[in-house]
């Protein structure tokens, strides 16, 4: 492209010249040729009158008086009637502009002067000309060789930037030319780099969050399937099996949810459910795990509760509760169910020292973790709980509670089904 550039202004430039110098050549030599022969004339006449003068006059006429009339590189010829021609000058050579002029006593008074001279200086005069000329072409190359790096550098720099996306690296450069529309290429690359950009971090952003949810419901359906395989009671493998299967339920709803998530984090498919089926459930399929760690977990407060939002992902987020107390707390983790208006509220809490002053409310960032764990759960509890139009708040540090705030709606009661403060299960 700079070759083409160049070379397209330097022809531009050629032609000009070619056609503008050209004519100037044939004007000035025209002019200069012109000039030289009014000289000539001009002299002639003038020395012509001197010579009518002096013979009016009756003054001597000599070549010696009338040596300082003509120009030193002339040569003038007097011829007078009754008198010996004069001569003043060398009479050149070759080719010759003269003019013969007749005084009015009938002398005549021819001026020559060689045409070498107009040639020189025609000469001279062509030699200028190619001098700006050249100057021109050596101005316009350089000034060429500047636009052309001014257009062809944007270019290259729009070319590495194409190339750096599309090898993976979607950073923009914010870097803009002053040339419309080259600036308009960049805004369009820089916003393809952003965009990019944000694909890939919600596809590693969904790769986390899926490593993070799936890891609880297959560690809890491994489980399932290991009491399966120890036990020789048909009964036994059959309620497990229902387990395991109710398991792989919400295993699916889990997947489904993260990738509704991540292809819009409002997204929600929020209806009413029965929030103890959701409380029972998780109690049941963490209660191996604190059993292990030789801790409790345990439920209490208001029942028969109807919230509004997805069943599912109110379970992920109660599981990543349990599993943060389980982790990085102590003691027995208890459920609390509660009513506030018209929300319900779940408050998960245990005995452990709860969470450091420093992290605050930092708590619900990704990657912000006290104990050295990944940081993702709590955000990924916390962008689930407010996709239905819930939010998750810590409500106390120490010890550490933590509270599921849902909206409500009345539920109505069987005949001798009553509300339960204060029961537990255990």
């Amino acid at each position: 492209m700079r070759r083409r550039l160049i070379n397209s202004t330097l022809a531009v430039v050629l032609v000009v010249i070619a056609v503008f110098g050209v004519s100037l050549v044939i004007v000035e030599t025209r002019t200069i040729t012109n000039s030289a022969q009014e000289r000539v004339e001009s002299e002639a006449v003038r020395l012509a009158s001197i010579v009518d003068s002096r013979i009016l006059s009756e003054e001597q006429i000599t070549g010696s008086i009338l040596k300082d009339q003509v120009a030193g590189e002339r040569y003038a010829e007097i011829d007078m009637p009754g008198r010996q021609p004069l001569t003043i000058g060398t009479e050149p050579v070759g080719e010759v502009i003269s003019y013969t002029a007749t005084g009015e006593q009938g002398e005549k008074v021819t001026v020559e002067e060689a045409r070498s001279a107009v040639t020189t200086e025609v000469g001279r005069t062509l030699l200028i000309i190619a001098g700006v000329a050249l100057l021109a072409i050596v101005a316009a190359v350089l000034l060429a060789v500047r636009q052309a790096n001014r257009l062809a550098s944007p270019l290259t720099d729009l070319a590495s930037t194409a190339e750096r996306l599309g090898s993976g690296d979607p950073r923009p450069r914010h870097k803009r030319y002053g040339v419309p529309e080259l600036d308009r290429v960049a805004d369009v690359l820089d916003g393809s780099a952003e965009r990019i950009a944000r694909m890939l971090t919600a596809e590693r952003r969904l790769a986390a969050d899926a490593s993070h949810q799936l890891r609880t419901p297959l560690t809890a359906l491994s489980m399932r399937l290991e009491e399966i395989t120890m036990t020789e009671d048909l009964d036994e493998v059959k309620e497990e099996a229902t387990i395991a299967l109710a398991q792989v339920e919400r295993l699916t709803d889990v997947v489904e949810r993260l990738l509704t998530n991540s292809r819009d984090p409002r997204t929600g498919s929020a209806v009413p459910f029965d929030l103890d089926e959701v409380i029972k459930q998780q109690l049941e399929e963490w209660r191996p795990a604190y059993r292990s760690a030789g801790r409790a977990i345990v439920s209490s407060g208001k029942r028969h509760l109807t919230a509004v939002g997805t069943p599912g992902a109110v379970a992920q987020v109660l599981a990543a509760l349990i599993e943060n107390s389980l982790m990085h707390g102590g003691g027995t983790v208890a459920l609390r169910t509660r009513v506030t208006g018209s929300q319900a509220i779940v408050e998960v809490t245990d005995e452990g020292p709860g969470v450091p002053p420093e992290l605050g409310s930092r708590i619900f960032e990704r990657t912000i973790s006290g104990r050295n764990s990944t940081g993702i759960g709590l955000a990924v509890a916390r962008d689930l709980a407010e996709a239905d139009g819930g939010r998750l708040e810590m409500l106390q540090t120490t010890p550490p509670v933590f509270g599921l705030f849902l909206s409500r709606t009345p539920l109505k009661k069987a005949s001798g089904e009553a509300e339960d403060e204060g029961q537990m299960i255990r």
